[in-house]
C-alpha cells in the first residue's frame, strides 16, 4: 500500500475514532470518518496483547495487502482506522480477509 494511503500520525488516529463510528466484526473494529484528504486513507492498529514485534508486524503486512485489495481509495469516501483483535491469530488469512470484507462494507455504506 502507497504510503500516502496510510495514516500514520497518532492525532489522526485520535480524530477518526473520536468520531464514534464504528463496526466490529470477530477479528476487527473498524473506526470510520469522512476523508480528510482527496484518497481515503487507512491506520492499523495491533495491540501487544497479540504478540511480539515480530508477530505485530507480520499481522499489519498481512492487514495491510487485504485493505490494498478490498478498498478503492480513489473513490472510498471514508478515512479508515483498523484495530486487529485477539481471534485474528486463530483464523487463516481468507477467514480474516472475509471478516475485514464484511466489517469495511458496512463502515462504508
Amino acid at each position: 500500500m502507497n504510503r500516502r494511503f496510510r495514516i500514520r500520525k497518532n492525532r489522526e488516529f485520535s480524530k477518526i475514532m473520536s468520531c464514534r463510528k464504528s463496526v466490529s466484526g470477530s477479528c476487527f473494529v473498524v473506526y470510520f470518518s469522512d476523508r480528510a484528504q482527496d484518497v481515503a486513507r487507512v491506520g492499523i492498529s495491533v495491540s501487544k496483547k497479540i504478540g511480539n514485534a515480530v508477530t505485530r508486524n507480520r499481522v499489519k503486512r498481512q492487514v495491510r495487502e487485504m485493505a490494498r485489495s478490498l478498498i478503492d481509495f480513489e473513490t472510498c469516501p471514508k478515512d479508515i482506522v483498523v484495530i486487529v483483535k485477539k481471534p485474528y491469530l486463530d483464523n487463516d488469512f481468507a477467514d480474516n480477509k472475509n471478516d475485514l470484507e464484511k466489517a469495511l462494507k458496512k463502515a462504508i455504506i
